[in-house]
């Protein structure tokens, strides 16, 4: 688990990063990375995905890629994308993996595109590997897919959105990120909702997971930091988006620019300077080819 705490938990997604890229990245690159972005600092790493190979081609080495992970001594806390209770139950054969994260959606189109799904039946899922998490002593990070908006002309309204939490609180679900799948989230929204939702539900983490295009990436920051969220997912030099989503890919929040930002408040974070400049190096090498 993460070695040294901060005010802040950072969550760093290379899965995210890597989900959408065409070009297969040899699993050896990958656990490099990951084992350096494991010693920077960050709370947990979103390191893989255990979902079908032919939905998310770039994720069906997650395995392998554990495998080579070092995990001892002190280290952030790894996250696994799952997408059903089959996907769970793999997931919960690695006591190395602290915490699956399921991809809930506002939308009923876009739980079909994701996870196959309707959203009774992903809310079903979500009670079963609920139950399976807590059997195996995990937590299970609900994420709020199209937190924000929809881009498929179904009603959106941010009431919907703490309807879905309350359901998800009776299913004792305590970490609920907002997902901006489609960086459609505006400054004002994402105050707004976690502003209420934040006093109503003091008993859940929530989470930001935002994506965005460049230009706006610190004014979601700030909006979420300013409404008190505590738990923000980010990437390494913005990279990654949803190969799911009806959009063409936007890229995930800038930790670089998610790090000045809490350096501007004086907000601590734990990061480990020498490992992040690895790690920003391996990105380039990586993403930028």
């Amino acid at each position: 688990m993460a070695g040294v705490e901060s005010h802040i938990k950072l969550i760093e997604c290379p899965r995210d990063a890597m989900q959408g890229i065409t070009a297969f990245i040899p699993t050896e690159v990958k656990a490099k990375y990951i084992n350096t972005l494991l010693r920077a600092g960050f709370h947990t790493i979103d390191f893989g995905s255990f979902v079908s190979p032919k939905a998310i081609p770039q994720m069906k080495d997650t395995a392998d890629v554990l495998d080579l992970l070092q995990l001892d001594g002190p280290r952030a806390a790894l996250l696994s994308i799952i997408a059903n209770e089959r996907g769970a139950e793999q997931a919960l054969t690695y006591p190395e993996i602290d915490y699956l994260g399921f991809p809930l959606s506002l939308s009923e189109t876009f739980q079909q595109k994701n996870t196959n799904k309707s959203i009774d039946e992903a809310m079903k899922s979500v009670d079963a590997i609920q139950h399976l998490c807590i059997r195996h002593n995990k937590n299970l990070v609900v994420y709020l897919s199209m937190g924000f908006g929809n881009p498929y002309g179904e009603t959106y309204n941010p009431s919907t959105v703490i309807d879905f939490v309350k359901t998800l609180d009776q299913l004792e679900i305590t970490t609920i990120s907002l997902s901006d799948t489609i960086g459609s989230s505006e400054p004002e929204l994402i105050k707004s909702l976690f502003k209420d939702l934040l006093p109503s539900f003091p008993h859940i983490e929530f989470g930001a997971h935002f994506h965005s295009r460049p230009e706006t990436a610190r004014l979601k920051i700030q909006a979420a930091l300013d409404a008190g969220c505590k738990r923000i997912d980010s990437t390494i030099m913005g990279i990654g988006g949803c190969p799911m989503a009806k959009d063409e890919l936007v890229g995930n929040i800038n930790t670089e620019v998610l790090l000045d930002e809490l350096a501007t408040r004086s907000i601590p974070t734990g990061i480990q300077q020498p490992a992040f400049r690895d790690a920003l190096k391996q990105a380039s090498e990586i993403f930028m080819k």
